[in-house]
């Protein structure tokens, strides 16, 4: 398949989801591996306008999700956000920081996300306020104050709640959710965590049956 005929990456996510934390060097590692790709970011809004703060079993709940993806992944988690006693767990301002960056300069976008999800998973950082944000957006090379002039606007609220409806419009249900997009078709690469390895053999099938002609039928991200 040549360059021109590569599928895109259709990646549906939340900067605050434990699973797409572990799952974001899997994903690295597969564009590092296939740089033809390229991909495209869709916020999926996992608790978006939450404003109850954290009870005790959410915290249960969290620590031992936090722990099976720890696991799984070998990536560091800091349990310091479960000492904030009134901590509210709404992921929209992260979502709307990814949907910010990916209108200023897409090419950082992916970056910026990482950045978050170490900071809030590994560093323990509360990615809900603007201003931890902002940092995070001006280590991937984006102007601070543009950023967080953007990041405030009705603009971005509005298209970061359009990235939540085309989530839900695709069926997806669960993060992370790659796709990969060809030539009107959406098929379905990973529903949950997967490795580098399962990643590149799932696209090389679905590269396949691409190549096999018109009558190849695609499926959904669901």
């Amino acid at each position: 398949m040549s360059p021109e005929q590569a599928p895109r990456l259709l990646y549906v996510a939340d900067p605050m989801c434990s699973w797409c934390y572990g799952f974001g060097p899997e994903l690295s590692r597969l564009l590092e591996r296939r740089p033809g790709l390229a991909l495209d970011l869709v916020m999926g809004g996992l608790r978006a306008y939450n404003r109850e703060p954290m009870s005790a079993a959410f915290r249960e709940m969290l620590r031992g999700h936090w722990r099976h993806v720890a696991q799984v992944s070998g990536l560091p988690f800091s349990e310091a956000i479960f000492a904030k006693e009134a901590f509210v767990y709404d992921t929209e301002p992260a979502c709307r920081a990814v949907v910010t960056a990916r209108a200023l300069d897409a090419t950082r976008a992916f970056g910026l996300m990482k950045d978050l999800q170490s900071s809030f998973y590994r560093d323990g950082l509360d990615v809900t306020r603007a201003e931890p944000l902002a940092d995070a957006a001006a280590r991937c090379g984006y102007d601070r104050a543009s950023f967080l002039s953007a990041f405030d606007s009705e603009s971005m609220r509005q298209a970061t709640r359009a990235d939540f409806a085309r989530a839900q419009s695709l069926g997806v249900t669960g993060f992370p959710t790659l796709a990969a997009s060809f030539d009107g078709g959406l098929y379905l690469v990973a529903s949950g965590y997967a490795a580098a390895g399962v990643l590149e053999d799932r696209l090389a099938e679905i590269e396949r049956r691409l190549a096999t002609g018109p009558s190849t039928q695609a499926r959904d991200a669901r």
